[in-house]
């Protein structure tokens, strides 16, 4: 059966935003859903290492992230198949790690990880950069790529200092963790990508350095980026006007104005 073409631009946008091929997302809210997992790894990072079996929790939320970043990004079945192929060895591997530390180094798993959130911004981003107009959707994959940037650099950090263990010099006291693992990474991921550099870790070899560089330049460049896009959508599309007024039923037709009565014609 043939669907009348609508007579409102506005709902024709509705229509393509609704349509697959301009959802991030495999289901409606995955998006959203994604950054809620985002924040709650966010939060909880701080007291993983603190509390019993925290690596367990750990490895738990990793893989809820890992997973949802999956559903965020899997509107198109191509798109799908590659976050799922992407996704397995970096969840298999945060597993495999826990139980068997000897047989899957950290460095394997680490990388896997790199490669599928780094898949996952670029999916978000080409998203944003495609989408017709602001809405809640967008706005949850401009947050979760900021996010991720972070949790990007984490990875790569990590991986810098397993491989080059003096690659990074900490000032802070000797009852302190020394290494640039877990929280400790976490934590100079996202002062880079602030911007804000306290000064008590500091990179010393020339790759630890130059990641911390490009992480610094990605964070400014993104929220400026960002905000531009955001205010083009913005000031292109217009807020959603709605069809009918705020009472039952259609908005009436507006009342044609009378014409105007001179002095003349009174007379």
């Amino acid at each position: 059966m043939i669907q009348p073409l609508p007579s409102n631009p506005a709902d024709a946008a509705a229509g393509r935003l609704a349509s697959p091929g301009t959802r991030s997302g495999l289901f409606r809210f995955s998006v959203a859903r994604f950054l809620a997992a985002l924040v709650l790894l966010f939060v909880s990072a701080p007291f993983l290492e603190l509390i019993k079996h925290g690596h367990v929790v750990e490895a738990a939320l990793m893989t809820l992230v890992l997973c949802m970043g999956v559903l965020a990004v899997g509107a198109r079945r191509k798109t799908l198949l590659w976050a799922i192929i992407l996704v397995l060895p970096a969840v298999l591997g945060n597993w495999a790690h826990h139980f068997w530390p000897e047989r899957w180094p950290l460095e394997a798993v680490t990388i896997a990880r790199l490669v599928f959130v780094a898949f996952v911004v670029a999916r978000l981003l080409l998203f944003i950069l495609r989408a017709p107009r602001v809405n809640s959707e967008v706005l949850c994959a401009g947050i979760s790529i900021y996010l991720l940037l972070g949790i990007l650099w984490t990875f790569a950090y990590t991986a810098v200092a397993r491989l080059t263990p003096d690659a990074f010099a900490f000032s802070v006291p000797a009852s302190a963790s020394h290494e640039m693992a877990g929280f400790n990474a976490f934590y100079y991921s996202f002062i880079t990508l602030t911007t804000v550099g306290y000064g008590d870790i500091t990179p010393v070899s020339n790759v630890a350095r130059m990641l911390a560089i490009m992480e610094s330049i990605c964070g400014t460049l993104f929220v400026g980026v960002l905000i531009a896009r955001l205010v083009s959508l913005y000031s292109t599309s217009g807020p959603a006007q709605p069809e009918n007024g705020p009472g039952n039923g259609p908005a009436p037709p507006p009342t044609p104005a009378a014409p105007a009565t001179t002095t003349t014609e009174i007379e």
